[in-house]
């Protein structure tokens, strides 16, 4: 399947022909997904640039591509805006990133006037009606990756659904007496439902891989002091099995059909900002080792992921393989090349080389506005990556 070492996670910076238009859709809640009617030019915009941008891919040596998650407004929500029975709307606030500084930063929009805010997935009530996955508009964009990929792999990224039921089951509270969904066992039904239909027409369509991006693991890690569900991961049990639970029925499904499934982990990505702390080392049994993923794609790029040693609870699964983020996208200077070959070797000691992959900890652009660096930055940054894979797997 892949033939370089060296992996996208998934998204690229945005160019400035498609930001004249998501300028529009990030100040707007008038509109809904995929935005094409409300915005005359866009979708004629975000083909040219797709087009561009997976034959910049090639260029590079990239063999699993993506669409750089042009189509995309973020990493999570715009998937969930393409089920029915979703309308988008923009909330009075963000999500808490860590500043440069260790200060608070607030997500995920800036306006003109400075006011902050997050988009969310919320009717009047909750859902509008019952979520459905049938008729996706990814499943459009998968097609048009697929048809200029010329023979190499592609893949789609999309919100763990583990992920999406946590923020709309538990901290959202989206059921309830007077909503579309009861209870939240409902809920969580209902949007595994929706998952499935989508995953059912991907495969139809020819779809072969997806990955699952996932920023939910170390809520649950114990040295994590940044959990929004308080300090420590002690009375959290219970919704750790239930999210592992939720992700595993999910990839079940998926290889049922078929289908490669990725995972991505990382602790927030935001315009060169994090969320979480915490480390693997303490989560490794249950979201490394218990989750059922082909691939998994994990945050190393700085001293909060702990030590590599969390990689030893899968010395048991020698068919899974693991991508090292070691390298960094909210840099605008090359990384450490002898890290990343040491740490590189490290994890060789521990798992079978051929297993193990390189990137950078998460995609240049989770949101629209992107890192703090150019596209120049981000390229030099890739093809260095692919020399240090050719270096060590070579």
């Amino acid at each position: 399947m892949t033939k370089t070492h060296f992996q996208l996670v998934g998204s690229l910076l945005r160019p400035a022909s498609l930001l004249t238009y998501k300028n529009q859709i990030e100040h707007r809640d008038d509109i809904q997904y995929p935005f094409y009617e409300a915005l005359p030019g866009y979708q004629a915009a975000e083909t040219a640039a797709v087009k561009t941008v997976i034959a910049t891919e090639k260029a590079h040596g990239i063999d699993v591509l993506t669409d750089g998650e042009y189509t995309k407004s973020m990493w999570h929500l715009d998937f969930i805006w393409g089920f029915s029975g979703v309308r988008r709307f923009i909330a009075d606030e963000g999500y808490n990133f860590r500043d440069h500084d260790g200060s608070d930063f607030e997500t995920l929009y800036e306006c003109a006037d400075k006011a902050l805010y997050e988009t969310k997935v919320k009717g009047k009530n909750g859902f509008c009606v019952y979520l459905s996955g049938k008729h996706h508009h990814f499943i459009d964009i998968y097609q048009q990756l697929k048809s200029q990929a010329d023979g190499n792999d592609v893949k789609l990224t999309i919100w763990s659904p583990a992920h999406a039921f946590v923020e709309f089951g538990y901290i959202d509270k989206l059921y309830g007496p007077d909503q579309i969904y009861k209870t939240v066992d409902d809920l969580h039904a209902g949007l595994l439902g929706a998952y499935k239909e989508f995953l059912t027409d991907y495969q139809a369509a020819g779809g072969k891989i997806i990955q699952f991006d996932d920023c939910l693991w170390e809520v649950f890690a114990s040295d994590n002091q940044q959990s929004p569900f308080g300090a420590g991961n002690g009375s959290l049990q219970e919704l750790a099995d239930v999210a592992v639970n939720t992700n595993n029925e999910l990839v079940d499904f998926g290889h049922q059909l078929g289908l490669k499934v990725w995972t991505h982990n990382c602790r927030g990505n935001y315009e060169s900002r994090h969320f979480a702390e915490g480390s693997y080392n303490t989560i490794a049994k249950k979201f490394l080792h218990d989750q059922h993923y082909d691939r998994f794609f994990l945050e190393w790029d700085d001293d909060r992921a702990g030590d590599l040693s969390a990689l030893k609870v899968l010395e048991d699964r020698p068919n899974v393989e693991v991508v090292l983020g070691l390298l960094s996208s909210k840099t605008n200077t090359l990384d450490d090349e002898d890290r990343a070959l040491r740490l590189l070797t490290q994890a060789s000691q521990i798992l079978n080389k051929n297993q193990l992959y390189l990137s950078h900890q998460c995609g240049f652009a989770s949101c629209d506005s992107g890192n703090e660096l150019t596209a120049a930055q981000q390229w030099a940054k890739i093809d260095q990556g692919q020399k240090i894979a050719a270096k060590f797997w070579d």
